[in-house]
């Protein structure tokens, strides 16, 4: 009989909380925030699945410390930040924990088509508190009714990455930078993207993966002709 992975730790291991700056008693909000969010999770993940459940026991590594590393490559201060096909929250849910996109003028949308997916957000989102905004929509659509001006715009896992730059363009704002999480394919993806797409990029280790790499993309412009 095939037996399920064992759930993961309820608090946040050590070593986590020290990668994402999240030791001591300043960070101790926020870890109670991502260790509502990783039971929350886990509850969930018995009744459909939203990560691998091979990934489930050590979700501390493979997926909050892989999200909340994005955190330190954002700006402080207020920003319009939209996480793109947010399905379990990651990043999204993360870094929502984490302050990102709070504050006056600030927001955090978590777009996902996938209604029981998206329920799974709005519930999330209502038990740790945090600011998430949830659009329960196809990307495509955010274009289509007005949704633009993002200052940040964060994808893990989604798409390769023209089809990514695709689905960005018309909703990051002039300025505007993408954060995305990638694999080992990223060199790869980044030369096809060139084809199609200007843009400077700065590629940057991940903290959780040894194959692992944050792609910064700004200045995205499309090539013609």
């Amino acid at each position: 009989m095939k037996q399920s992975a064992p759930d993961p730790a309820s608090e946040m291991p050590a070593d986590v909380a020290r990668l994402l700056g999240l030791d001591g008693d300043e960070g101790a909000a926020c870890r109670a925030k991502l260790e509502t969010y990783v039971a929350t999770l886990v509850k969930w993940q018995r009744r459909i699945n939203l990560i691998g459940p091979a990934t489930v026991a050590d979700i501390w590594h493979r997926h909050i410390l892989d999200c909340g590393q994005l955190a330190n490559r954002i700006p402080s201060r207020p920003l319009r930040v939209c996480d793109l096909g947010s399905g379990a929250g990651l990043p999204g849910l993360v870094l929502a924990a984490m302050g990102i996109g709070a504050g006056e003028g600030g927001c955090l949308d978590l777009v996902e088509s996938d209604s029981r997916k998206a329920a799974f957000l709005r519930e999330a989102n209502r038990l740790m508190g945090t600011h998430g905004r949830v659009e329960n929509r196809r990307i495509e659509e955010m274009a289509e009714t007005g949704a633009s001006g993002y200052d940040i715009i964060t994808a893990r896992a989604l798409a390769p990455l023209p089809k990514l730059l695709e689905m960005s363009n018309n909703l990051l704002k002039t300025g505007g930078k993408l954060l995305f999480l990638k694999g080992k394919g990223a060199d790869a993806e980044l030369t096809e993207s060139e084809k199609a797409w200007k843009m400077r990029v700065t590629k940057m280790p991940s903290a959780s993966d040894s194959e692992g790499v944050i792609l910064l993309i700004e200045d995205l412009k499309k090539r013609h002709g």
